[in-house]
């Protein structure tokens, strides 16, 4: 009778644990309204001294803030600190020439340079998957390709000068566990001026538009942590 009565207690015990399962698992579950992390990728920048992709890259930081509207549409704010560089072949083709050489240009020189921007953007990403930790019902996916673009604004230190950008890029997020997010992120920063890297119009070309313009890319890998749940009191035992 005793080994009887330890099988229903034991029996009981396990129902009242499976039955408390889905209650914990949703509170390990919860969603959350914020992520806050930084990265470490490189930099490299497009202008009057280098037309080539990822030629001459550079060291980059990256902080960041993301805040999700659901699990497709994210704002996020970005600061950069990028190095770029540039080494290349000015033409002075279209200076005026020098009356006191016989009306003869001066001979293409070399200009190099070397200097550092702060980077502070506003982007929109979308999420091609509903992105989540567990799948559920909802079919979350714990790992998605996505885009983003937005605006910004850059100082460069070589100029001293401040200018609009626009950044458009893409990448790929992978939820490490219920609270870490890691992403592989790439992004081209349309710049508004010609001064990212002091050399201004040397062709003398009218700048229009982005003709003409400075532009630095950056390639990123990032961890966030998430926090402030939507409603945290929402799925505890009554």
């Amino acid at each position: 009778m005793m080994l009887k009565r330890w099988h229903v207690v034991i029996a009981v015990n396990i129902l009242l644990v499976m039955l408390n399962i889905p209650k914990a698992y949703g509170q390990d579950d919860a969603e959350y309204r914020m992520e806050i992390g930084g990265g470490l990728g490189t930099s490299f920048y497009l202008g009057d001294v280098n037309a080539s992709f990822y030629r001459n890259q550079r060291g980059a930081v990256t902080a960041l803030w993301r805040y999700l509207f659901d699990h497709h549409n994210v704002l996020k704010l970005q600061m950069d600190y990028a190095g770029i560089k540039g080494e290349g072949r000015v033409n002075d083709d279209f200076i005026p020439q020098n009356t006191n050489s016989g009306g003869v240009s001066p001979s293409p020189y070399i200009y190099t340079f070397s200097t550092s921007l702060v980077d502070l953007n506003c982007m929109y990403e979308l999420n091609f998957w509903p992105y989540g930790y567990y799948s559920g019902y909802m079919g979350y996916k714990r790992l998605t390709p996505f885009l983003q673009f937005g605006l910004g604004a850059t100082y460069a230190a070589i100029s001293k000068k401040l200018s609009a950008n626009i950044p458009v890029g893409f990448g790929v997020k992978y939820r490490l566990g219920k609270r870490l997010n890691l992403s592989l992120d790439w992004a081209m920063h349309f710049g508004l001026s010609d001064k990212f890297d002091d050399l201004s119009d040397p062709q003398g070309i009218t700048s229009e538009a982005f003709k003409n313009k400075d532009s630095y890319c950056t390639t990123m890998i990032t961890l966030t942590y998430s926090f402030a749940p939507i409603c945290p009191t929402c799925n505890k035992a009554n």
